[in-house]
């Protein structure tokens, strides 16, 4: 069985860039045993960029 944490990253309209540094959070939650399950791209806006990435990080429950 495993548990699952839904972390927003949001995304800037104008510069297409996310306003956090993903890289960095996937590195502490790494460090707390947690594993990048998936990065999905959230709402696309108009010109179909995504306003929001979403991680998803799984962990076995013991």
């Amino acid at each position: 069985m495993y548990d699952y944490k839904f972390i927003k990253v949001q995304v800037g309209v104008l510069s297409g860039k996310p306003k956090e540094n993903y890289e960095d959070i996937i590195r502490v939650y790494a460090q707390e045993g947690w594993r990048l399950h998936t990065f999905q791209p959230l709402p696309f806006g108009a010109g179909g960029q995504a306003l929001e990435i979403q991680l998803i990080f799984e962990k076995e429950l013991k």
